[in-house]
C-alpha cells in the first residue's frame, strides 16, 4: 500500500489494493497534539519533562527561575520562564492539560484557582497530598469557586500504586495519568 499526501500533518490518506484487486481508501486521521501545560521546573518538573519529550504532545513548561530549565529540552518542550505565571493560564488553549507542581503552595493555589475557573480544560492536576487538596478545597469554596469546578482538580496527581518518592516514579505516575 502507498500513503498519499493528506491535509498537511493531521490528516493522511492510504491506498491499498485488498485481495479482491478493489482499489480502497482508508482515511487515516491523526488526532490533535495535545497541549500540556507544566508549572514548575523543580526536581519532579524536571523529571516529567523527560518523559514528556519523548511523547507526542506539545510542553509549555513555565517558572519564573530561569536557573531551574536544564540548557536543552526535548523539541516538543517550549519554555517560558515568567515572573506572571498566572498569565500562562488564559494564554493555554482550550482543552488544555494544566499541571501544577511548583516550588510554591501559594503559587500553586492560584494557579488552581484560574485554571478551575477558566473551566475549558481537559486535566487540572496538583502535585500534593489529600491533606493539601482538603486544604485548597476549602481556600477555594472560600473564593467562590463552584463546587463542580472544584471536582475536577486531581490532586494527588497521578496513577495510585507505584511505590516510591523519587522525582523518576514520581513522573511516571503523572506522565501515566495524562
Amino acid at each position: 500500500s502507498s500513503l498519499l499526501a493528506g491535509a498537511g500533518d493531521s490528516a493522511a490518506l492510504a491506498a491499498a489494493r485488498p485481495a479482491t484487486g478493489a482499489d480502497s481508501l482508508i482515511d487515516v486521521c491523526v488526532p490533535p497534539e495535545l497541549q500540556l501545560m507544566l508549572f514548575g521546573a523543580g526536581h519532579v518538573g524536571r523529571a516529567l519533562a523527560e518523559v514528556l519529550g519523548r511523547l507526542p504532545l506539545r510542553v509549555r513548561w513555565i517558572d519564573a527561575r530561569a536557573q531551574e530549565f536544564p540548557a536543552s529540552v526535548a523539541a516538543n518542550i517550549e519554555r517560558r520562564c515568567t515572573d506572571t505565571p498566572e498569565a500562562e493560564v488564559g494564554d493555554a488553549p482550550a482543552d488544555a492539560v494544566f499541571l501544577v507542581l511548583t516550588h510554591s503552595h501559594a503559587l500553586d493555589f492560584e494557579l488552581v484557582r484560574a485554571i478551575l475557573e477558566r473551566g475549558d480544560f481537559r486535566l487540572c492536576g496538583l502535585l500534593g497530598s489529600q491533606s493539601k487538596r482538603a486544604r485548597f478545597e476549602q481556600r477555594l469554596r472560600a473564593r467562590g469557586v463552584a463546587e463542580h469546578a472544584i471536582a475536577r482538580l486531581h490532586c494527588p496527581l497521578g496513577v495510585p500504586g507505584l511505590a516510591g518518592k523519587e522525582p523518576e516514579v514520581i513522573a511516571i505516575a503523572i506522565a501515566a495519568e495524562v
